[in-house]
């Protein structure tokens, strides 16, 4: 369960970047956030990792508010965002061990664990090869599988498949589905139009700092008059997009 109360965040007295949000994911559900970038996307789910401190608001991650226990809030979610950077000398297996190891998770199984995790995504082959040596797709497949490696009930994807080939985008948007049939509580921005219609179940459509609409891509094309999901979300942008 997520749950994002009135949170602004603000850089100065004349940056405000998010403008009072707040919306509710569910277990079981995937939420998109979908805007241009500069909405706020990114500082938006920054914060619900508490890598940012909100300037206003609440927001609590499977009832623990992140502001007075953050602590307790890293072990209910995995964060992954774009901006994350592998260490380029290490291995898949190495990273791979170092975060079990950091997340303390019983070593009884873990190879095993390891075996379906790498096996699931193709990485095995590359188990022992240098960061350095590997495509950006097999970069993300790790990194995806490193931030779930304790399996958490909250995901929170900045952009999950900003940057890849379509096959290896299927096998990202697969496996998110196959987590929320897990009943994992899921996030996820993106600009991608495609990706918002087709795997969430419901979509925040964020402008400015603002959500302006939320719903099902139906719902918000009945919302604006629109034929496609595509033109509802021009229709919604050029309706509370303001210059400067």
């Amino acid at each position: 369960m997520i749950e994002v109360i009135d949170v602004k965040k603000r850089y100065s007295s004349a940056h405000m970047i998010v403008k009072g949000v707040s919306f509710t994911v569910k277990p079981g559900m995937i939420y998109g956030l979908l805007g241009p970038n500069g909405a706020g996307k990114t500082t938006l789910m920054q914060m619900m990792a508490t890598l940012l401190k909100p300037t206003e608001g609440t927001i609590r991650i499977c009832g623990t508010d992140i502001a007075k226990d953050p602590l307790a809030v890293h072990k209910q979610i995995g964060f992954l965002t774009t901006e994350v950077k592998l260490d380029p000398l290490s291995t898949p297996n190495r990273l791979y061990d170092f975060f079990a190891n950091l997340y303390d998770l019983p070593k009884e199984g873990l190879d095993q664990k390891k075996r379906e995790d790498f096996g699931r995504f193709g990485i095995t082959p590359f188990a022992d090869k240098r960061i350095v040596e590997l495509s950006t797709g097999m970069k993300q497949k790790i990194s995806i599988c490193i931030s779930l490696i304790h399996e958490p009930p909250v995901i929170i994807f900045d952009e999950p498949t900003n940057g890849l080939d379509i096959l290896t985008s299927k096998q990202v948007t697969d496996y998110l589905k196959y987590l929320r049939k897990e009943g994992r509580t899921i996030i996820l921005s993106t600009h991608i139009f495609s990706l918002a219609d087709s795997l969430c179940d419901e979509i925040g459509v964020l402008v400015d700092g603002n959500i302006v609409a939320s719903g099902t891509s139906q719902e918000l094309c009945k919302l604006t008059g629109q034929a496609t999901f595509e033109d509802a979300f021009f229709k919604l942008y050029s309706d509370n997009h303001k210059e400067g």
